[in-house]
């Protein structure tokens, strides 16, 4: 790109968001020229907003420290100087659909870590590897915002892109059952260990809210654009459980799954291997170069030796062999805030960009 698109970042102060600025240091599209938060954290240089609570392995950006962080409700303020936002902020549902919305409606593409429009007819939730051609429908969702250029594109849920991803290349064969338990990390909930102590030598099998969206957006991910709206599949049916680990980042998923045509062990790592999307066609900053990768040890993929794989945007593979009960079953790996929140929506956010989506205000 000849010139760097201005970028702002909504709920710069939370986890994730501090993940955004992290993965945005020199990123050869995109410049952060804007940090927003809460009112509390508004008018405080960044380092004094986040001060004992930056949560990152790398130290905060040196171009970053100083940056005022402007008040997020302030909507006109905030767009007047970016050509686009992410937004990661806690608040809500009603109330992040109505600041997103706003936010569209200045003119500015708003990418979102948030769920609350994950099931808007006409906002595309996105894996980029997987269903890109869901952004048609931002068309039809301008339209009815009453904008040009504004509008709004989430990514899913974390849990699900430790298994999505190695289940899509096997639809043609008809995948009918679905089981999927996740092993989810803390930063999935924003903490750490030195924070969440509770969660040392422990695990809770309870995550509010993650096993319905397991179960049901790999289905919208799966279905199609009817009528300027996003329809999702019926099947294959997808029942999960949902466990917290002490894992400081990475989702694990053991997964079993029955066809209706099945196929051999060879054929399905096959379609692992020669799996490609629109990032990698297009070569995009972020997409890793190999989407899947399967380990053949039988003890991997492991969370702390796997999670950063491709700089934390690949999916890891393993353990796949044919089960008593259904026909196959394997566990799957993915980084949770990386592929799974901040990288995921950098990552669309590349291809929004690339397909004329997000431009120079």
């Amino acid at each position: 790109m000849d010139k760097k698109l201005k970028v702002g970042i909504i709920g710069a102060t939370g986890m994730v968001g501090q993940r955004f600025i992290a993965l945005l240091d020199n990123h050869p599209f995109f410049e952060v020229v804007t940090l927003a938060a809460s009112a509390r954290s508004a008018g405080q240089t960044f380092d004094k907003a986040v001060e004992g609570r930056w949560k990152m392995s790398t130290p905060i950006p040196e171009n970053i420290k100083n940056m005022i962080v402007m008040d997020a409700a302030k909507v006109e303020e905030v767009s007047s100087t970016v050509d686009f936002v992410f937004c990661a902020v806690d608040m809500k549902k009603d109330e992040i659909k109505a600041l997103e919305e706003a936010y569209a409606k200045t003119e500015t593409p708003v990418v979102s870590n948030n769920s609350a429009h994950r099931w808007t007819k006409d906002v595309p939730m996105v894996i980029p590897e997987i269903n890109d051609s869901h952004l048609e429908v931002i068309e039809a969702q301008k339209k009815r915002l009453g904008t040009t250029n504004g509008f709004i594109a989430v990514k899913p849920n974390c849990s699900i892109q430790s298994y999505v991803p190695m289940l899509t290349p096997l639809l043609k064969f008809k995948p009918k059952n679905v089981v999927a338990c996740t092993y989810q990390a803390i930063s999935g909930a924003g903490k750490t260990f030195k924070e969440w102590p509770e969660m040392v030598d422990n695990i809770i099998p309870y995550i509010g809210g993650e096993e319905e969206k397991s179960e049901q957006e790999p289905l919208r991910i799966w279905g199609s654009v009817v009528n300027d709206e996003i329809v999702a599949a019926d099947s294959p049916l997808i029942t999960t459980q949902c466990i917290r680990v002490p894992a400081a980042d990475g989702h694990m998923a053991a997964v079993f799954v029955s066809f209706e045509n099945k196929p051999s062990k060879e054929e399905i790592l096959e379609c692992w291997k020669n799996f490609v999307g629109k990032p990698q066609l297009l070569n995009l900053p972020s997409a890793p170069k190999q989407f899947i990768t399967y380990f053949e040890e039988d003890n991997r993929p492991q969370t702390r030796l796997d999670r950063d794989l491709e700089n934390g945007m690949g999916v890891s593979a393993g353990r796949l062999r044919e089960d008593s009960i259904y026909d196959f079953k394997f566990v799957g790996l993915s980084h949770n805030t990386v592929r799974g929140a901040a990288g995921g929506a950098v990552l669309i956010a590349e291809l929004l960009t690339a397909e004329g989506y997000i431009k120079t205000k």
